[in-house]
């Protein structure tokens, strides 16, 4: 399912604003971008219910050249179930571990951190199964930016234990026995292409 007309509109002119911004030397088109992007703040403001106040000071706080966020989520599968933790922020609604990736991170241990943070689960990321474009895998229409969506198989190393401000109850679901998710984050359609990539573990890396 693909992201509705406004949003795609909202997060391009917003990305347009904040490149121009960062690139421009004529006071008057800065002046211009700066408008674009109170423009694309009304946009998300209208549609999201949010007010204007709070997104305008998230936009303003970006800045160079305006690239997609990476989102990562670990993918732990022990007896044919896969691991979720219910999380704190979403009416505790279940996810993958994961989040966005730290500056300074590779891909890879960026996941290994959230992973170890939010199931208590001390793993090692052996395969990139998936890299996904927020926008066109069904995830309600809310984020302020473009996203993409790293999924990493990982391979439990050890228990222990998780950080409970984020996430709690780090359980294994069965395939057919999945919990109420938390869709911001994680997908049942994601899930259940999690499932195949373990079935099929010779299956190549998804993308888009």
């Amino acid at each position: 399912m693909d992201s509705p007309k406004w949003l795609k509109w909202a997060q391009e002119i917003q990305a347009i604003a904040q490149i121009g911004t960062q690139y421009t030397q004529n006071p008057f088109d800065s002046q211009r971008f700066k408008e674009l992007s109170r423009i694309a703040a009304e946009i998300m403001a209208a549609q999201t219910d949010a007010d204007i106040g709070e997104v305008m000071p998230i936009f303003e706080a970006q800045s160079g050249y305006a690239t997609p966020k990476l989102d990562v989520r670990g993918v732990i599968f022990k007896d044919d179930k896969i691991l979720l933790v219910r999380e704190l922020m979403d009416g505790g609604a279940w996810t993958l571990p994961g989040g966005w990736v730290d500056v300074n991170f590779t891909p890879s241990k960026a996941v290994e951190k959230e992973v170890r943070e939010e199931a208590g689960v001390i793993c090692k990321a052996v395969k990139l199964l998936a890299v996904y474009d927020r926008n066109l895998h069904g995830h309600p229409h809310l984020p302020l930016f473009h996203a993409w969506k790293l999924f990493f198989l990982c391979n439990l190393i050890a228990e222990a234990t998780p950080d409970p401000l984020e996430t709690e109850e780090p359980t294994y679901f069965g395939e057919h026995n999945i919990p109420n998710l938390s869709l911001a984050r994680v997908t049942p359609e994601e899930i259940k292409r999690m499932f195949v990539h373990h079935r099929q573990p010779d299956l190549p890396t998804d993308f888009d």
